[in-house]
C-alpha cells in the first residue's frame, strides 16, 4: 500500500524536500508531499502524504503542532535562529525560573505575529526570504496565531540559554517567538535548537528515522491508511444507498447525515466496506461536502446494487 500517511522523524541539516526526494527516489513513489515545512536545522515530526492521501493535506495541515527547543540569549541573527548572520549584540540580565515562567506566560493566548523575513511567506508574488537575500525591504502583514501553552526554564549550565516547549496553531513561527521572548526579557535572542514532538494527531514516538526508511522495502514502510490517519476526526457510518449519493458527489445527501455537534469542525464519512468515503465540514446546523475520496468501481457498484 503507498496511500496514506508516513510519519518521518526528520534529521537536522536537510530541508523538508530533500525528505521528499530521498524517500521518492529510493522506493519509487510517483506522489508524495509534506505537511508543515521544517527549517534545515530543526528536526523531528514531519508527516508525509503518499498517492491519494494527498488529498488530505488540507486537512491534516490543519492541527496544532508542538515543539522543544533552546534559545540562545544575547546574540540576535538576520534569520531569527542560529544559521544566521548575527546583526545585534546584547547584555543578558539575570534570569531566574519563577520569572522566566512568568514572562513566557504573558504569550499565551491569541495574538498577532509578523512572519519572518527569511520565510516562505509571499508579498507581491515572491518570497519573503528571496526579498531578503536580494535587499528589498518588505512589510508582511501580521496573522493571528494561537499559544496554547508556553514553558520556559533556564538551560542547565549555560547562562545564556533557555528552554522550552510550546503548542501553537497553524502559521506560528517559533523563530519569532524566540526573538519576541528575548525583547520582553529585556535583551535579544535567537533561536538554537528546535524539535517538533507534535503534529495535530501524530507523535513523534510514532515516527520513524530516516534512515530505517531509507533501509527497508517499499512494502515494509509504515504507512498510516487514510482513515488512521484521520483518527482524530469523528467518523459516521453510512449505509449503501446514502453511501452511493455521497461518492457520487450529492450535496443533498448529506441532510441524512447525523447532524453535526458543537467540536465537530470536520468529519468522515464511512461506506459499509470501511472505507473513507468523503470528508465533510460543519457548517451553520449541517454539513458540506469538502472531499469525495471515490472508491473503485466495482466497490461502487457494490455499494449500490441494495438501492
Amino acid at each position: 500500500m503507498s496511500d496514506g500517511v508516513l510519519l518521518v522523524d526528520k534529521p537536522p541539516r536537510l530541508t523538508s524536500a530533500d525528505v521528499v526526494r530521498a524517500l521518492k527516489r529510493r522506493h519509487g513513489l510517483r506522489s508524495i508531499g509534506h505537511l508543515g515545512t521544517l527549517d534545515p536545522m530543526a528536526t523531528g515530526l514531519l508527516p508525509l502524504c503518499l498517492g491519494s492521501a494527498t488529498k488530505l493535506a488540507q486537512f491534516l495541515a490543519s492541527g496544532d503542532k508542538a515543539y522543544t527547543g533552546t534559545i540562545r540569549l544575547g546574540i540576535a541573527t538576520d534569520t531569527l535562529d542560529i544559521t544566521g548572520k548575527v546583526v545585534t549584540e546584547a547584555p543578558v540580565p539575570e534570569i531566574d525560573a519563577p520569572g522566566l515562567a512568568a514572562v513566557a506566560r504573558r504569550f499565551v493566548g491569541e495574538r498577532l505575529q509578523r512572519p519572518p523575513l527569511f520565510s516562505a511567506v509571499k508579498v507581491g508574488g515572491k518570497p519573503l526570504y528571496k526579498l531578503a537575500r536580494a535587499g528589498i525591504a518588505a512589510d508582511p502583514a501580521p496573522r493571528t496565531i494561537s499559544i496554547e501553552h508556553f514553558t520556559a526554564w533556564p538551560a542547565a549550565g549555560a547562562r545564556n540559554e533557555v528552554e522550552f516547549t510550546v503548542r501553537c496553531s497553524k502559521g506560528t513561527y517559533v523563530r519569532v517567538l524566540a526573538d519576541e521572548l528575548g525583547r520582553a526579557l529585556g535583551t535579544v535572542a535567537t533561536l538554537a535548537a528546535l524539535k517538533r514532538t507534535e503534529f495535530g494527531e501524530f507523535r513523534l514516538a510514532e515516527a520513524a528515522s530516516l534512515d530505517d526508511l531509507l533501509a527497508c522495502d517499499r512494502a515494509a514502510l509504515p504507512i498510516l491508511a487514510p482513515r488512521r490517519a484521520l483518527r482524530g476526526f469523528r467518523e459516521i457510518e453510512v449505509e449503501p444507498r446514502l453511501a452511493w449519493a455521497i461518492a457520487a458527489g450529492q450535496r443533498d445527501a448529506l441532510r441524512i447525515l447525523d447532524p453535526p455537534r458543537e467540536q465537530d469542525r470536520f468529519a468522515c464519512t464511512i461506506a459499509p466496506n470501511g472505507e473513507l468515503l468523503a470528508i465533510v465540514e460543519r457548517i451553520a446546523h449541517g454539513w458540506e461536502l469538502r472531499r469525495v475520496l471515490m472508491p473503485e468501481a466495482t466497490e461502487l457498484y457494490r455499494l449500490r446494487t441494495p438501492c
